[in-house]
């Protein structure tokens, strides 16, 4: 890849329109709808063909660096990421040409394009490409994925490249394996002024640098510098007075920060005098690194460039990790030579506990994890690199051999870390979890473990203390456990929600009989007034008991729902009379709903029966009075928001107060079923839980915001559907069916007082009736010639279940009329033609039904 000229800027097209396709994808595609594409063997962009808009789009949205070329020639497009790849080399670029041979892009390579536009694939992994970045040519590095793009006609037209940059990991990589290397060639050498001059000539190397060298400048103002690497400037090997650098000098130094400067011409914290001198140096920008302070000089370790140069971050990185490793290997060095020179001059003792002193050196240099030793003062007399770097994270510095480890942290960790630490010199030997370090550089929680270390006599003459940071897995293991805690609380309304609807679908079968009995004497008017009042009370009872049994199983998710394609306009609008007779005149009700409104699709009546319990509940919570808003929209859920609700479009039916509210506590607890806050007596608790299971069940959810003193947000996401709403059709007259209908009706039920009551509400409706107890019995009976016109059977019965019934017999029966009913939302087998009846009924629900049925198997069919 040539860094070649640059293309020319793309021509505005002026008074153009941006394409549909363009629109809100960035900067690039508002340059590709203001070029003059006419210049290009593209042509106009209202002639491209799809398949290239199409990928065009794609490439244009994604946040990944891609880039395409098009035809022959290879037109160059491109989206913002790659863009800002590019950097002074876009928008030239953009609109230019492969067959030019001008495009010098980073993703363009002759071969892959050949590859690619012969139908092939191809890959580059860490290409190097060097680019213009902060001011001067830089190296950067790149996986390069490239594929073809076919056209319409199935050939390959263009080539696409997907682009990732690599050059943080190449370059991390190349430094770890720099400082390996060092670190081993260091630990070799013997002599301070050795490790300093190799260290100097690897950086200088690596870096480019003009000049790196290790100096000690005194408080007098005196620098010495005793080796150098100097490439291309002067060696300034020697002593040297920094008097006119002024005394602040040293002061910069005492802070331990690296003192980093980019342009000694230009950088205002360098006094006239220090620019002077270093500009006399040959010194256009250098990092310094401290690696040693005491009370009459610091060492630190410069690498200086001749000109002015932008110092990456990693680069400062760099030369401070290559200090610490220099300073580790001088004090190593120092420590040696120390140790040779007291050798035979001191005491016995002296030279045992040097001996010491050694041996836990090599027992924490070779451990991986953060280590250190004290002895029974508190006093360090040994750690290895990982502890260091650990310690400085947390805390902001650096210890030393001999420092009081728990003076080292707040008065209040330094007090718990010496209580640790005497535990350990009584010789006991544990593990405990602490949390250490300063608030402003975060309070991680450490494992720590305490080892005595004892002499050759037993006696404990100090410790191991090693510590590792597990707050990320104390983190993990706090999020498992509150995941844990969910999914046993999912489980546990599972559970409970099987269980209801289990004992909800059984109350159905007791309920059957029970309200069609009831209504047929209330019909018949039986009894005298007394009785007949006793009559309509037990009616109204059983009617509550209907009610509730439905709240069970909308809770259940197991409630028969006859979903269909639902106005929420109309819906709302139709019942904004009842919500408000509901709520009462100190409560104002505001309806806001979108205009442009999809159909949802929902049951209904069930729609209706949610609305009215998220009112009635918004009213309770408005003892004083307040503002109800039912508001119906169209909402999208994008994948990575999804949560519980599945990605894709719903209408949301929101219901909104500005009552009392609920704690977070109330919140979690509020759509299990039977929680209640409104006291004994006032409330069952199924509201919301029917609620809830009504949305899941339809394939959708419910969410709740609210806040104690705010208010509460109750919103049912409803699925779209696709069907269009159906016109509602006017009652049919009972009277009217009785006389127009007839016929013999096969009714089929394993529960017997269910098909009773069956029978005689289809008998007062004038059908002969037929009865069987199980589907079996129903089929032998029409195979013994029975010749039906209506099949009214359950579904879930031992056997072959209503479903398959209604099959067998309509292929044996061509023009039978089969209804089933049923009190559950068992619909397996059950297709969305077949006409369907919930239980619990009355006698004109039963024949509404059948007459429905009637009319339809009546329509003609079309042609």
């Amino acid at each position: 890849m040539s860094s070649g000229p640059a293309g020319p800027c793309p021509a505005a097209v002026s008074g153009s329109r941006l394409p549909l396709f363009l629109q809100g994808s960035g900067d690039c595609a508002d340059r590709i709808g203001r070029y003059d594409w006419t210049k290009t063997t593209l042509g106009p962009i209202d002639a491209w063909p799809g398949c290239l808009r199409t990928v065009l789009a794609m490439v244009l949205r994604s946040p990944v660096p891609m880039t395409m070329t098009w035809g022959d020639d290879g037109v160059m497009l491109y989206n913002d990421a790659y863009a800002d790849i590019l950097g002074d080399r876009h928008p030239q670029l953009l609109g230019s040409r492969m067959g030019d041979g001008s495009p010098d892009g980073i993703a363009f390579d002759d071969r892959a394009m050949a590859a690619c536009m012969a139908g092939e694939t191809a890959q580059y992994r860490d290409r190097e490409v060097v680019l213009n970045r902060n001011g001067r040519p830089e190296p950067a590095w790149f996986h390069l994925d490239y594929s073809p793009v076919i056209d319409d006609a199935g050939t390959p037209a263009g080539v696409i490249c997907i682009v990732t940059e690599t050059t943080g990991s190449v370059i991390a990589g190349r430094r770890s394996s720099f400082l390996l290397k060092l670190a081993d060639d260091l630990r070799a050498l013997e002599d301070p002024t050795a490790i300093m001059e190799l260290a100097a000539e690897r950086v200088g190397g690596l870096m480019g640098a003009s000049r790196v060298f290790y100096a000690e400048i005194t408080t007098r103002g005196w620098m010495t510098v005793e080796r150098d690497y100097a490439r291309g400037v002067s060696s300034i090997v020697g002593r040297h007075s920094l008097e006119s650098f002024g005394p602040d000098l040293l002061a910069a130094y005492r802070d331990g920060a690296p003192v980093v400067v980019r342009d000694v011409a230009g950088d205002e914290r360098l006094s006239d005098g220090a620019r002077a001198g270093l500009q006399a140096r040959e010194v256009g920008a250098f990092i310094d690194v401290v690696l040693f302070q005491e009370s009459e000089w610091v060492g630190l370790l410069a690498v200086q460039n001749a000109t002015a140069r932008i110092w990456s971050s990693a680069e400062e990185d760099l030369v401070q990790e290559v200090g610490e490793r220099v300073k580790v290997a001088i004090e190593r060095c120092r420590a040696e030579s120390a140790l040779r020179e007291l050798k035979g001059t001191l005491e016995q003792q002296v030279i045992e506990r040097t001996a010491d002193l050694r041996r836990y050196h090599n027992i924490v240099e070779a451990t991986s994890s953060p280590i250190c030793a004290f002895d029974t003062d508190y006093r360090l007399i040994a750690f290895n690199r990982a502890h260091q770097s650990e310690f400085r994270r947390v805390n902001g510095f650096e210890t030393r051999i001999g420092d009081v480890f728990p003076d080292q942290f707040q008065a209040d960790q330094g007090a718990t870390m010496r209580a640790l630490m005497q535990r350990a010199l009584t010789g006991e030997s544990f593990t405990v979890t602490e949390t250490f370090g300063r608030p402003e550089f975060g309070t991680p929680a450490w494992e720590i473990s305490y080892t005595p270390l004892r002499d050759d006599t037993g006696r404990v003459i100090g410790a191991f203390h090693q510590a590792n940071d597990v707050s990320a897995a104390l983190a993990a293991r706090a999020e498992l456990e509150i995941a844990q805690e969910a999914l046993r609380q999912s489980q546990k309304v599972e559970a409970m929600g099987s269980l209801t609807g289990g004992v909800a679908h059984d109350f159905n079968n007791l309920l059957t009989p029970i309200i069609g009995s009831l209504d047929m004497l209330m019909r018949k008017g039986v009894g005298n007034a007394r009785e007949r009042r006793l009559i309509d009370g037990a009616l109204q009872s059983a009617e509550r008991a209907k009610t509730l049994v439905q709240r069970l199983l909308a809770f259940a998710r197991r409630q028969p729902l006859q979903a269909i394609a639902v106005d929420m306009a109309l819906l709302i609008h139709g019942m904004s009379d009842l919500i408000e007779s509901t709520v009462g005149p100190t409560i104002t009700v505001k309806i806001d709903i979108d205009p442009d409104l999809p159909p949802a699709l929902a049951d209904a009546n069930q729609l209706e029966m949610a609305l009215l319990n998220l009112s009635v509940n918004a009213r309770d919570a408005m003892p004083d009075g307040g503002e109800l808003i039912v508001t119906a929209q169209k909402c999208v859920v994008e994948a990575h928001d999804a949560g519980d609700l599945s990605a894709g479009s719903y209408v949301c039916l929101g219901v909104r107060d500005t009552g009392i509210g609920m704690d977070e506590a109330t919140r979690q607890h509020a759509i299990e079923p039977f929680f209640s806050t409104k006291g004994v007596g006032k409330g069952t608790g199924l509201g919301l839980s029917m609620v809830h299971g009504l949305a899941a069940q339809l394939g959708g959810g419910l969410t709740i915001e609210s806040a104690a003193g705010i208010g509460t947000h109750i919103v049912l996401w409803l699925p779209l559907s696709d069907l269009k709403v159906e016109e509602k059709r006017p009652a049919e007259d009972r009277e009217a069916f009785k006389v127009r209908n007839g016929g013999i009706v096969l009714l089929v039920d394993d529960e017997e007082l269910v098909r009773l009551s069956t029978a005689d509400m289809l008998a007062d409706l004038g059908y002969e009736v037929v009865e069987a107890s199980s589907a079996q019995e129903a089929l032998d009976l029409v195979r013994g010639g029975l010749r039906p016109n209506f099949l009214v059977t359950d579904h879930l019965m031992p056997g072959v279940s209503g479903a398959q019934l209604v099959r067998e017999l309509t292929a044996q029966v061509p023009l039978l009329k089969a209804l089933i009913v049923s009190g559950y939302a068992e619909t397996h087998g059950i297709d969305p033609s077949m006409a369907r009846l919930n239980k619990p009924f009355r006698n004109e629900e039963l024949a509404a039904s059948l007459s429905a049925l009637e009319t339809r198997m009546s329509r003609p069919t079309a042609a």
